[in-house]
């Protein structure tokens, strides 16, 4: 009998070994797909702060144009027009006028809250609403992030949200980060306005405006403009980047050679262009990217699906504006919060002491589960490895980044494994003592523990969902 037994557990440890040598020896190319953290190979560490506010702020200028169409229809035109702290401010010339305007807009524009205090009427969004489109906004600059990188052939970088407003970004071993933090951080966006006048300084149109600037207008500098001309332009305006299908670095301007962007309109932005250069013949419009005026042409014809930026460009400055446009521009604006550099020597030695912790780890492992728990602790060993094989795996699987963290996390991993083998083996020395045969107390073993092992991983489980949802940085 004991014969048998010895054979038949010699066999299985045959077959394990064998097991185990093709399952690493398969699984070996997965080398290769494992993203390494920045404090394991080095790199930038980046946290960027959306305001949001300006998110719920652009959504309400974009609306502005259609309250403005059904006020002009039905003749209640405000003299005054202001977006800011997250709402519409709409001044008129008297309470009547204000009054009657609301009923208008209450049952046109149900989504927005309004308050009617004298003859000024404000609209907002409902809280939820609010919320919404914050959430919607810090996602969408993720994503805009993530083309950006792509098209930057900076892939695979880890991008991810921290709390309500931010977003990290780790940079690791990336070869020029100077570019891509410069690539992160412009804002690119892009608008069309109408120019109302132009002057040399900001203080000569403010001398012609009586010192007052109107709220629907701004003044905005010219960028690359060898006569420094400032610009009277309308402060809101529809047409966006966000209207762009496409956009592309070019050759043209007035000589022909010089490097330009052509830019395509999607059907809704094709028509609003079109609407307003068919409105405008002889005014300038202005191309304003990122608050500065690039240039300002004449309005010649009507154009309804394409044109040209020009500015002074280089054939590098073109290509790059090219890929932000097409990238798409961010939704709220964004600021660095923080920035930290990490040499590659510093994650280098993190990965010789990750590896030798978990070396020693393993190593102690494997003989305190020989000598307490002889062959069968040589089981229990292999398993441990082949769950070491399985996490990995994961990770690649699901492009996942390997941190010291995540490395500390598996030795716990390991060590809660070897605990639950311990429960194990435990109660099956106790049913062995007793006079059960093998294979019942092996069974015994495995029914017994299990409640155990299953209430200690649920638990921990459980946790992790919760520091998941609630912390930050690793879990």
């Amino acid at each position: 009998m004991a014969l048998s037994v010895r054979r038949m557990l010699f066999s299985e440890l045959t077959f394990w070994i064998i097991l185990c040598g093709v399952g690493l020896y398969l699984l070996y190319p997965l080398r290769q797909s494992l993203r390494f953290g920045i404090d394991l190979v080095g790199g930038t560490y980046l946290t960027l702060e959306v305001k949001v506010d300006k998110a719920v702020d652009a959504e309400l200028v974009s609306r502005l144009q259609n309250i403005e169409s059904k006020l002009k229809l039905a003749r209640k035109l405000p003299t005054s027009k202001v977006v800011e702290k997250e709402a519409i401010v709409l001044t008129f010339d008297n309470i009547q006028t204000a009054q009657e305007a609301a009923r208008i807009l209450k049952s046109r524009e149900p989504q927005l809250q309004q308050t009617v205090e004298n003859n000024v009427v404000t609209l907002r969004f409902s809280k939820s609403r609010a919320q919404q489109i914050k959430d919607d906004a810090v996602q969408s600059n993720i994503q805009v992030l993530r083309s950006r990188l792509d098209r930057l052939s900076v892939a695979d970088i880890p991008i991810a949200r921290q709390g309500e407003k931010n977003i990290i970004i780790e940079l690791p071993d990336v070869s020029d980060p100077q570019a891509a933090k410069e690539m992160i951080g412009r804002a690119a966006q892009l608008e069309f306005k109408l120019v109302d006048k132009e002057g040399p300084s900001e203080d000569d149109l403010l001398y012609e405006l009586d010192g007052e600037l109107p709220d629907d207008q701004e003044i905005l500098p010219g960028k690359n403009d060898e006569r420094h001309q400032y610009y009277l332009v309308q402060k809101y305006t529809g047409i966006t980047g966000r209207l762009l299908k496409d956009a592309r670095p070019a050759f043209g301007g007035q000589t022909g050679v010089e490097p330009i962007v052509h830019f395509e309109f999607n059907e809704e932005g094709a028509e609003k262009f079109y609407d307003v250069t068919s409105k405008n013949y002889g005014r300038s419009l202005a191309i304003v990217l990122d608050g500065e005026v690039i240039s300002a042409p004449l309005i010649k014809s009507a154009i309804r699906g394409s044109g040209e930026i020009s500015g002074n460009f280089t054939t590098d400055s073109a290509r790059t504006l090219a890929l932000l446009l097409k990238s798409g521009a961010f939704v709220a604006p964004v600021t660095f919060e923080e920035e930290r550099q990490i040499g590659p020597s510093l994650g280098q030695e993190s990965i010789r002491q990750g590896l030798t912790s978990c070396l020693i780890g393993l190593g102690l492992l494997l003989l305190f589960s020989l000598f307490y728990y002889k062959l069968s602790g040589l089981f229990a060993f292999f398993a441990l490895i082949y769950n070491l094989v399985l996490i990995l795996l994961g990770i690649a699987w699901l492009k996942a980044t390997l941190t010291l963290p995540g490395i500390a996390g598996m030795i716990l991993t390991v060590g809660m494994a070897i605990d639950a083998s311990i429960l194990i083996f435990e109660r099956i020395k106790e049913e062995l003592a007793q006079g059960v045969a093998l294979k019942k107390a092996v069974e015994a073993g495995f029914s017994g523990a299990m409640k155990v092992i299953l209430d200690a991983n649920i638990t921990t489980f459980i946790v992790g969902i919760v520091l998941y949802h609630f912390g930050t940085g690793p879990i």
